[in-house]
């Protein structure tokens, strides 16, 4: 808070840290946050090097990674759903593993398996492609209910237990699960349950026109996915998701994420609204796009941009949960809430 030289203290504004408030290590005035910054930045740059005329999409993905938690990109064959995963994967390094679903597909097929080495007389687990630090779940609605739900533990507690012994992931454990929203043939759609660990859920689109033209002159796409090196390591990326959730966010700000959380489950519309779960869930990628937007405190803009995408998958309707019809609801009623204003 500032006094002016002829008149009152100013009011505070709700985007700045209070005069005393406990700034918890705000990005940009430490070692570990600038190299968040770093790191959010080099990722966005890398990402969209093949990924063309997609930055709104590259960003949200990235607010997934950063505030970590899950993607689920839900699209059309062919608009760049594996390419999204396969970049990000490229630029994180660490151990990469990927699953291609299909009805048959094993439980053990994704978190591994006991096996007897009659050479050791033991049993030894061999651990399946869920022990990587990015993980791409292909059309992951191919998969039958049972092996989806073996991604439940990994998802949302990191570990996997398998013949009673629980096996802890390597952290970070990023996963990106891709679904083709209107073949319904072998399918079984994911429940709530399942779509509630996923904190982003989006859609690629098709590309602009020099995008487009980006891709087909070999600029852009899948000819470019050799030529990604790294940007980080896990290591480092732990440092900066435990950075990102120190981001300050204003007693104000907060309320505002608290006011979207009631109107959604206040809505006439909606049958289930969003969870304390979802809530948490919009904070941290609040958090998370602040720091892709290089500030060191959150703002409601950082609120608005992510709360569609957020909250669109975890809202069910009397028929049902419906990505499309949740995202129209959550970013009307995002625009018709008063933003706090300093």
């Amino acid at each position: 808070m500032q006094t002016s030289p002829s008149g009152p203290a100013a009011a505070p504004d709700p985007r700045e840290p209070a005069v005393g408030a406990p700034v918890l290590h705000e990005v940009g005035s430490g070692e570990a946050q600038v190299a968040a910054l770093r790191v959010a930045s080099a990722l966005f740059a890398t990402v969209s090097d093949a990924v063309r005329g997609k930055d709104d999409a590259v960003r949200l993905a990235l607010v997934a990674l950063l505030s970590g938690s899950h993607l689920l990109v839900d699209d059309v064959p062919g608009t760049g759903k594996t390419l999204l995963g396969k970049s990000l994967a490229a630029a994180l390094g660490g151990r990469f593993g990927r699953v291609q679903c299909t009805p048959d597909l094993l439980p053990s097929d994704l978190t591994g398996t006991t096996v007897y080495s009659p050479v050791t007389g033991s049993w030894d687990f061999r651990p399946g492609p869920v022990f990587a630090n990015v993980v791409l779940v292909d059309e992951v609605n191919r998969a039958s209910p049972r092996t989806q739900a073996a991604l439940l533990e990994p998802m949302e507690e990191h570990q996997v237990t398998v013949d009673g012994t629980t096996h802890a992931l390597p952290d970070p454990c990023f996963m990106i699960a891709t679904q083709n929203p209107l073949g319904t043939v072998g399918t079984f759609p994911l429940p709530e349950s399942q779509l509630d660990r996923f904190g982003i859920v989006l859609t690629m689109g098709l590309p602009g026109r020099d995008a487009e033209r980006e891709i087909l002159t070999g600029a852009g796409g899948a000819s470019v996915l050799p030529s990604l090196d790294a940007v980080t390591t896990p290591a480092e990326m732990r440092a900066v998701i435990a950075a990102v959730r120190q981001v300050y966010c204003a007693p104000a700000v907060l309320e505002y994420v608290l006011d979207i959380a009631a109107a959604v489950r206040a809505h006439p519309d909606i049958v289930m609204g969003a969870s304390p779960r979802a809530t948490l869930a919009l904070f941290h990628a609040a958090q998370a796009h602040a720091t892709i937007s290089r500030r060191h405190f959150v703002t409601p803009d950082d609120v608005k941009a992510v709360a569609p995408a957020v909250l669109a998958h975890r809202v069910m309707f009397g028929s049902g949960v419906d990505v499309a019809a949740g995202n129209a609801t959550v970013s009307a009623l995002v625009d018709a809430l008063p933003v706090p204003t300093p």
